[in-house]
């Protein structure tokens, strides 16, 4: 199997709960998706692409000089699912994985995708997700082949996906990801 993979960055949403683009809160001068799409563009993947809806040319002018494409959720009001379902159909063909990473995630770094990374190359027929607090989840390196036959219909995004093949899922623990950021409360401080 060619073990090439794309990333995708979910940064569609509207962040409701936190009143304004959680995407554009900067962790030391630079903004979560910025930051989201340098730490998955350190993977060296073959293709990247952020799936953009909710104040898309703000956040495109946040990557702008960066070497990944955007692309518009036409439904990105309905969850992560269709956005993500929109990013898996953009990737070049070549890609058999597929990186799911968020943008809200204020710990992530490069290291922790490329060990995700590392995971996946070693076995690409399974996946490579996050472990935090207890639970499986994004960013996670899944085989390009479950994200095109699941119903990506929901908020819920890679989740569900996980949890049905969860006996074929290398999980790699990072615990500083279970902080995200969703309410003005989750904001770091200034």
């Amino acid at each position: 199997m060619n073990a090439l993979h794309g990333a995708v960055i979910l940064a569609a949403g509207a962040s409701r709960r936190l009143g304004f683009p959680k995407q554009l809160v900067e962790i030391d001068g630079e903004p979560l998706l910025r930051r989201a799409a340098l730490a998955a563009l350190a993977t060296g993947p073959a293709d990247c692409v952020v799936v953009l809806g909710h104040a898309a040319d703000r956040c495109a002018a946040a990557v702008a000089d960066l070497p990944l494409r955007c692309v518009i959720a036409p439904d990105w009001q309905r969850g992560m699912g269709p956005s993500l379902r929109h990013g898996v159909a953009a990737l070049d063909a070549a890609c058999t994985g597929v990186l799911v990473v968020l943008c809200d995630q204020p710990a992530l770094d490069a290291a922790h995708l490329q060990a995700l990374r590392s995971a996946w190359i070693a076995a690409p027929q399974c996946a490579a997700a996050s472990g935090y607090s207890g639970a499986v989840g994004v960013p996670a390196l899944l085989p390009r082949d479950w994200l095109q036959a699941a119903a990506l219909d929901s908020d819920r995004g890679a989740r569900d996906v996980l949890q049905e093949r969860r006996g074929d899922v290398r999980v790699v623990v990072n615990e500083t990801l279970a902080r995200d950021v969703d309410r003005p409360g989750d904001l770091p401080p200034p």
